[in-house]
């Protein structure tokens, strides 16, 4: 009698750890299946590989990237565009503002579309970004370039925050370095590191492209930044960006007022033209103080808002300047 209780016992204890362990598996099985998670773009929690193509466009020229070390230099700054997710999701959006100024007049000055994106690599388009060295503006002009290129830059006025003379001014640049290396990835290039210095360094290596430099990091890195901007902005879905159209920073609609003589105060000046001091400094980031002194009576155009409608944000009335950018 004894020993079958021991019995009954002992098989009553091995049933309850035969089942105990089949729960612990099912909860296994039932876990590992819970983490086979399909990635997806745009899950902080995972990080991906981009996927580099073959060859790209840029300027009308066909940029190879089956050799390795363009490759790699290029995949470098794809890797940089879209892991830094905030502040080219910015740029995204100040460009649907900044592009329909900034594309006319480079097709004007006879400058490939695809040199807004030196644009974008300089600035963030941020029309208001100064650099630790002081260059400023979208174009990102030292002061005295800039008035080497006809712009002002003054106690009064600093019109490389100018977006419309600035552009122009940029362009010129641009088409003088043309002029001399005849290749528009040479002259990228010179836009960070000068003339001259391209211009040394072609003539000390031996060689007449810009792929086959040695240079020192910034500039070795400048033209495929730009690659990288122009393939991202082309590609967003792609890289999982998602926008909708009301992501997009808007254009804001002004009038303008010529100005050609002293302004001896601007803030008045904003009251009288139905605006604010703060709004009239927005749209014309160039005016420097509160005061111009105009002692050569130049021509001025100043911005002011068309209306107060003009800085409402209205979903009815969205303008995408890009079909591509906007996620279906």
């Amino acid at each position: 009698m004894i020993m079958n209780k021991m019995l009954f016992r002992r098989n009553l204890i091995l049933m309850a750890v035969l089942l105990c362990a089949s729960s612990m598996s099912m909860a296994m099985d039932k876990s590992k299946e819970m983490t086979k998670v399909t990635p997806v773009y745009g899950n902080p929690t995972e990080t991906h590989a981009m996927k580099v193509p073959k060859q790209l466009q840029f300027c009308n020229q066909t940029i190879d990237l089956r050799r390795m070390d363009i490759r790699e230099r290029f995949d470098r700054e794809l890797m940089a565009m879209n892991y830094m997710h905030s502040a080219t999701l910015q740029m995204i959006k100040r460009a649907n503002r900044y592009f329909p100024i900034i594309e006319p007049i480079l097709k004007a000055n006879n400058v490939p579309d695809d040199m807004k994106y030196l644009c974008c690599i300089e600035s963030g388009m941020n029309p208001k970004s100064v650099s630790s060295v002081g260059a400023a503006g979208l174009w990102q002009f030292m002061s005295s370039t800039a008035q080497e290129y006809g712009l002002q830059v003054n106690s009064d006025v600093d019109e490389r925050y100018h977006i419309e003379k600035s552009t122009v001014a940029a362009c010129q640049y641009l088409k003088d370095a043309y002029e001399i290396y005849k290749d528009w990835n040479l002259v990228a290039a010179s836009y960070n590191a000068g003339k001259r210095r391209i211009t040394q360094e072609l003539e000390k290596q031996k060689v007449d492209n810009y792929f086959d430099l040695y240079l020192n990091e910034e500039t070795s890195r400048y033209v495929f930044r730009i690659l990288a901007c122009k393939w991202v902005l082309e590609h967003l879905k792609d890289y999982g960006f998602h926008l909708n159209a009301e992501d997009l920073y808007q254009p804001i609609a002004y009038k303008t007022v010529i100005v050609n003589t002293a302004i001896p105060d601007w803030a008045a000046f904003a009251v009288e033209q139905g605006t604010t001091y703060k709004q009239l400094k927005e749209a014309n980031l160039w005016i420097k103080g509160n005061v111009m002194l105009n002692k050569a009576g130049r021509l001025y155009e100043v911005k002011i808002p068309a209306s107060d409608k003009a800085l409402l944000f209205d979903e009815k009335k969205l303008k995408t300047h890009q079909p591509a950018w906007i996620y279906e």
